[in-house]
């Protein structure tokens, strides 16, 4: 029997603690830019990838482990040339993972973008990088065994895990590699995510960062992996489920994510989540 899970596009949790999957592949179609709003740990086995999260493009290579946080955006370009394109990807519900922790040991920390230096790239020495590499095989092939104890046997090595990498994460210190980015793009980045609640078009962007839509658009997908106007659609979608979760009626939300109207809101949010934002609502309040 293959040790490799058949891969789905799917990307939203079934579970309601965590879920792990080791996936190989010899052809993909590019993963559009997208957001969980659950934990994400993968760990690149083969191939040639990069990685973009928000406004950074990271090279990965074969060991590294990348740590994505709810609601980044991000997206995985994998090169297709390559022969194979293997990968250990966990998915960690916010709760669960919060619930683990302790007053004195975040589970969290690694995740957490405001913690001086952070990055989403870990890049670690054989020392530190193969116990790892050896508790996440534990890992997956304690979730897929049904034998008496093996459901605690699991999440004690999750728990490992993830003490090892927030521990790898907080000692690299200037080791850390970073990711490249351009500094207009960077700008009209930072620009959209403070004004995304108003009208925003390309036209005012180029105008506003004195380039050609033409060529902002090239530099925007070659860093961000989309476009202009997804990009600007994803973060109020991002936006409204935060407001949303938080008990802020959705007739309010779509005017404060910039939407305009309730109509344009509503049919953006059910074509990206294939639900409605009251379905989102109760789904949010069942957890």
């Amino acid at each position: 029997m293959s040790n490799y899970n058949p891969y789905t596009k799917r990307q939203t949790m079934i579970a309601p603690d965590y879920e792990v999957y080791r996936y190989r592949s010899t052809y993909m179609n590019e993963v559009e830019l997208h957001h969980h709003d659950f934990y994400e740990v993968y760990l690149l086995l083969r191939g040639r990838v990069e990685y973009i999260v928000e406004n950074q493009l990271y090279r990965v290579r074969p060991g590294d482990w990348m740590l994505c946080s709810p609601l980044e955006l991000h997206q995985a370009r994998i090169a297709t040339d390559a022969d194979a394109y293997e990968r250990i990807v966990l998915w960690i519900a916010r709760p669960f993972l919060e619930n683990l922790s302790t007053p004195r040991t975040s589970l969290t920390r690694c995740f957490d973008t405001t913690v001086p230096g952070h990055t989403n790239l870990l890049r670690l020495p054989g020392a530190v990088g193969a116990p790892l590499r050896t508790t996440v095989d534990r890992l997956c092939a304690l979730k897929a065994n049904k034998d008496y104890g093996s459901d605690l046997l699991a999440q004690s090595a999750l728990v490992e895990l993830l003490v090892g990498l927030n521990r790898a994460a907080a000692e690299r210190g200037d080791a850390r590699p970073t990711g490249t980015s351009d500094q207009v793009v960077d700008a009209v980045l930072h620009y959209i995510n403070e004004h995304y609640s108003e009208a925003l078009t390309l036209d005012q962007l180029s105008e506003k960062f004195f380039i050609s839509k033409y060529h902002l658009l090239r530099k925007f997908d070659a860093q961000v992996g989309t476009t202009v106007h997804r990009y600007i659609l994803q973060k109020r979608l991002l936006n409204a489920k935060q407001l949303l979760a938080g008990g802020v009626p959705p007739n309010e939300v779509c005017q404060y994510c910039g939407f305009g109207d309730y109509a344009n809101f509503y049919r953006a949010f059910r074509a990206e989540y294939n639900q409605t934002p009251r379905q989102y609502i109760q789904a949010a309040r069942g957890k």
